[in-house]
């Protein structure tokens, strides 16, 4: 059954039920004298209508992304893989395909098939769909108690490999993440990461790739602190009751659309930033896309931006 394994394809795994795509769209930039933001009818870009609107695309400028809207977000939440780092193609699938190789499962998760059990939340719980669905290794165990303790092992070897990556520097942060946690620090806006990643692969990103300084700041919800991954809400919910603020005032960073939904579901707004993998998902409820934050001068928007969101909420 190894061998028969590392030949599954996107066809042998119909089983995870693929979510519709869509268009990609190009973030509305150069926005100026904002007096109310509307919903976009084309995958719920923001778009911010005044009394002029450059027709410039793809980039933005900070003095015109709503500084004069007074509503701070109490916290800003963000999703920790695809949106902090690009992590998954060349970070977490490496890890799992080394991983494999060790224990010597003959199992291979090709870019593409790894794109679709993406659509899976959590390690431990891609592993266990993917094997129940194409075929346990033939050196795994047979009972289920067993196989749940070998998939715990393996996920404990993956999340070392991946450390391994995190601690070489060999990810970078995706542009503009650093930016807006620190415009979001020094206005006194909450932030925190909420992922269902490992807490330890969690943590390594920010305290290495964001720097202790900042990591001190952050707060982080990772891997098992809650019974249901995204997108159930329970993530986010716990983020805002132990941050003391109300969903409502948060604003979510995701790139996936699981992420979107749990953000919504949870009463939140929720920004995209498109990810490698996620290009293509739905984000028609999403109450803005972009493909990145971005730095100057290829910013897409920042701290200012999300409150318009808010403003948005009570006008």
């Amino acid at each position: 059954m190894a061998s028969m394994a590392s030949c599954h394809t996107l066809a042998t795994l119909s089983f995870i039920n693929p979510l519709p795509s869509h268009k990609n769209t190009t973030p509305i930039a150069n926005l100026k004298s904002q007096e109310r933001t509307l919903q976009s009818s084309l995958v719920g870009t923001a778009i911010i209508i005044g009394k002029t609107m450059s027709s410039k695309i793809g980039t933005t400028s900070s003095s015109a992304s709503a500084s004069s809207f007074s509503t701070l977000p109490s916290a800003l939440l963000f999703d920790c893989d695809g949106v902090l780092v690009d992590t998954e193609k060349d970070g977490h699938r490496i890890s799992f395909n080394n991983t494999f190789k060790e224990k010597e499962l003959g199992v291979t998760w090709d870019v593409d098939l790894f794109g679709e059990l993406l659509k899976i939340a959590g390690g431990k719980e891609r592993m266990t769909t993917y094997f129940n669905n194409t075929g346990w290794p033939e050196n795994a165990p047979k009972s289920e108690e067993e196989r749940k303790a070998f998939v715990v092992s393996l996920h404990k070897r993956k999340t070392e490999l991946f450390l391994a990556l995190i601690e070489k520097k060999s990810l970078p942060l995706r542009p503009g993440v650093a930016k807006l946690i620190d415009q979001a620090l020094a206005e006194g806006v909450k932030v925190a990461v909420c992922s269902a990643s490992n807490e330890k692969a969690v943590s390594a990103i920010v305290s290495i790739l964001l720097g202790p300084e900042r990591a001190e700041k952050i707060k982080i919800f990772a891997g098992e602190v809650v019974p249901r991954k995204k997108p159930d809400p329970a993530i986010y919910l716990l983020a805002a009751n132990t941050l003391g603020v109300d969903p409502s005032s948060c604003v979510v960073i995701e790139d996936s659309a699981i992420g979107l939904a749990a953000a919504k579901a949870a009463g939140m707004k929720c920004v995209i930033t498109k990810s490698g993998y996620t290009v293509d998902e739905d984000f028609q409820s999403a109450d803005a896309v972009f493909d990145v934050i971005g730095d100057p001068p290829e910013e897409r928007f920042d701290l200012a931006f999300c409150r318009s969101l808010l403003k948005q909420s009570v006008s």
